[in-house]
């Protein structure tokens, strides 16, 4: 193992995280133990098979093994019924078994589908993540979390299912559109928010660095925050409790993404860092924060290239009632009571299970006040 790798440690079935430039070349090295017939089906978008489809089929193929493209459109659309159904009948026409391993090779939305496919085909197949976005590689691939959106909300239909490894090659980030960089950075942020008010401090320095994916400064970005998942992961594997804490913004985001559409007008990282700094703001309207801490985050995110405030997400106009329905439509809402996750300051996150639906609309009214 290179030194930013790490392991999500899940007792028998506990995985790898391979993160670096050669991380790719590494997983070829093993390839073979995961296709035992010496094929792999390979669920990616079409954009990303174009850049790194060849740089994959030649790695597997040095370990004897054929790749059998299954390829969706890219974007957040494509997590629906009517892919997932396509999806599990392309696995099903090549006779896929349990033993066979689907990888999934492109952002979130490339792992997402393709994991709830693993999981529910046959009642479960091995399943690897090739996460080829900042996004994907920091959050989304590690963690076993899979699903796919419906008109009510984002995630809303999915299952639990750990992959057997994840491939963090962190070359493939130097070839993300600017934009699809900074939404990425958006989640690498958050674990700063949640837990680590020193890897904030270290953003602050190295955040451009990131960016720009001066290729250090990324596998530290990606080691630190997959090492705080994974940490929080083997903790809390099903969200039953501190696992939560990495819904931090989302509540918010998931809200102005849905009511924005997933049409690509408003990109997932880009909803979840207005939600950042959103619940920062509600939290010292409350009292429980400083207004410094939601001062800094917003002017942190601004420099970064990242909204901070619904006019600056674009997507609008959002209406505060529409967004607080939303909120009530929220996957962690139990007992009809909105949990959200909020801060006592930088790098101290915590869970708040019953927000205040009066204090919260008219807060949301403020946010949406041109």
């Amino acid at each position: 193992m290179s030194g930013h790798d790490l392991t999500v440690d899940l007792g028998d079935r506990s995985y790898p995280i391979l993160i670096g430039p050669d991380a790719l070349e590494r997983f070829g090295n093993s390839a073979g133990e995961y296709f035992p017939r010496g094929t792999a089906s390979v669920i990616s978008d079409r954009t990303v098979w174009g850049l790194h489809g060849k740089a994959l089929t030649d790695t597997l193929a040095a370990a004897n093994v054929a790749v059998e493209p299954i390829l969706i459109e890219p974007g957040e659309a494509q997590k629906s019924f009517s892919e997932l159904e396509r999806v599990l009948d392309a696995l099903l026409e090549r006779r896929t078994e349990r033993g066979d391993a689907v990888i999934a090779f492109g952002g979130g939305v490339a792992g997402d589908l393709a994991g709830f496919a693993s999981a529910i085909l046959k009642r479960g197949t091995s399943f690897i993540q090739i996460p080829t976005t900042l996004l994907a590689q920091v959050d989304s691939s590690v963690g076993g979390k899979t699903g796919i959106n419906t008109a009510r909300g984002k995630n809303l239909v999915g299952a639990f299912h750990q992959p057997k490894l994840v491939v963090a090659d962190t070359r493939f980030i130097a070839t993300l559109p600017g934009r699809e960089r900074r939404g990425g950075y958006a989640e690498v942020l958050k674990y700063a928010l949640i837990r680590d008010a020193g890897f904030f401090d270290w953003l602050e320095a190295k955040g451009q660095d990131v960016l720009a994916a001066e290729p250090e400064a990324v596998a530290e970005a990606v080691h630190r925050s997959a090492a705080w998942k994974a940490r929080i992961v083997a903790e809390d594997e099903r969200e039953t409790g501190v696992r939560a804490l990495l819904n931090f913004g989302h509540t918010f985001g998931h809200a102005a993404e849905a009511e924005a559409g997933y049409d690509g007008g408003v990109i997932h990282g880009e909803a979840v860092a207005w939600g950042m700094a959103a619940a920062t703001r509600y939290s010292a309207r409350l009292g429980l924060c400083a207004e410094d801490a939601a001062d800094r985050l917003a002017a942190h995110l601004s420099a970064h290239g990242l909204p901070h405030s619904l006019q600056t997400l674009g997507g609008g106009p959002y209406v505060a009632e529409r967004l607080m329905q939303r909120m009530a439509d929220d996957k962690k809402v139990s007992g009809g009571r909105i949990t959200l996750i909020l801060t006592k300051g930088l790098g101290e996150a915590f869970i708040e299970p019953d927000a205040d639906p009066g204090a919260l609309a008219t807060f949301l009214e403020d946010e949406t006040k041109p």
